[in-house]
């Protein structure tokens, strides 16, 4: 049986977007092992980097610089909420927007965290070169992709 250029596509091992999958997940059961001294999943660990980097976010700025939608947020900020690490607080001109903030405790496990990266980081056993590159290759992917599935104006 002969194959085209098109059927070899069409194998699991051509697609990049598997590829990505693959390595996302063997990054998330890294990240729940690291992270479960924290008591964090992934999502909440990376809620946490954007306001250690920030500072306060309304919930709508946090969803954006997150890439989640309010539905999978809100959920979200209430269990980080609940375990003491940050709260919410409404808007005092506009009641409708909400501002998450830092707890003490929040902003104290920011030194707990301080050596999640640099672990992450070594186990890829990747340069960080070849770090370098790839989050450049993959930002510039998610660029062309986001500008493939954003409706014309």
């Amino acid at each position: 049986m002969t194959g085209t250029a098109d059927d070899d596509l069409l194998t699991l091992d051509a697609q990049v977007c598997f590829a990505l999958h693959a390595a996302s997940r063997a990054f998330d059961a890294l990240y729940r092992r690291e992270l479960r001294d924290l008591g964090l999943t992934y999502p909440q660990y990376l809620t946490m980097m954007v306001l250690w980097e920030t500072g306060d976010l309304t919930v709508k700025q946090l969803g954006e610089r997150l890439r989640l939608d309010s539905g999978t947020l809100s959920p979200l900020i209430k269990r980080l909420e609940n375990a003491g690490l940050v709260e919410r607080r409404r808007g005092r001109e506009d009641e409708r927007s909400v501002s998450v903030h830092l707890t003490p405790e929040g902003t104290a496990l920011r030194d707990r965290a301080a050596g999640v990266p640099r672990r992450m980081l070594d186990s890829t056993g990747l340069s960080p070169e070849e770090l370098t590159t790839l989050r450049g290759t993959l930002q510039s992917l998610t660029r062309n992709l986001d500008s493939t599935t954003t409706p014309a104006a």
